[in-house]
């Protein structure tokens, strides 16, 4: 799948917005991706992580166990399991620390991949793999259907993205001018990260 396949994607969707939106990071943006409208038609979500899991095989050879961030990364991380044939959990906040819960585990020589939605900062991606760290599998890296920092968010490990966007944010006492003149919208349902 290209990356203007999966653009297409999200914008048959009604999922690639324009206009002035505030970041869970807290940062500002002219475009925001409202990946749920997206997840919401199982047909959809199943062909984009169907070619996340065929570039994770590529990339990374055998998985056993996805792990992904609750809340956003529960349905494309089982999506891409499914597609790669091995099992999905996830990790969930308990006093604000991503961790395992619900009895789920990560066997030693688990070969793990971290799937993610989109990643902007790279902070719940680091998270994430934080908590999988605690567990003796071996973890490969990382996927998302979007990586909208083009590349720039560091992980701490290899990322693999469907698609790589470029697309700019700002902090919210440096917005260009034509930013600035829009009024901003929240969309998302994560809060303003601490």
């Amino acid at each position: 799948m290209t990356q203007d396949e999966v653009l297409a994607e999200f914008r048959e969707a009604g999922a690639l917005l324009e206009g002035h939106f505030i970041l869970s990071s807290g940062l500002r943006s002219p475009v925001f991706l409202q990946k749920m409208l997206v997840f919401q038609d199982p047909v959809r979500t199943a062909r984009l992580c169907a070619a996340l899991a065929e570039k994770i095989t590529a990339q990374f050879g055998q998985v056993d166990l996805i792990v992904s961030p609750a809340m956003g990364g529960i349905i494309p991380g089982y999506e891409t399991a499914r597609a790669l044939g091995c099992n999905a959990v996830f990790v969930e906040r308990d006093n604000g620390v991503f961790q395992l819960r619900r009895n789920f585990e990560i066997p030693a020589g688990a070969r793990v991949v971290m799937v993610e939605d989109l990643v902007t900062t790279g902070l719940s991606s680091r998270e994430c793999i934080a908590a999988i760290r605690d567990y003796p599998g071996q973890l490969l890296g990382a996927a998302c259907l979007i990586d909208r920092s083009n590349g720039s968010a560091d992980i701490g490990v290899p990322l693999v993205a469907l698609c790589t966007l470029d697309i700019p944010s700002y902090p919210a006492d440096a917005l260009p001018p034509e930013l600035a003149a829009i009024p901003p919208v929240k969309p998302g349902s994560r809060g303003l990260a601490a």
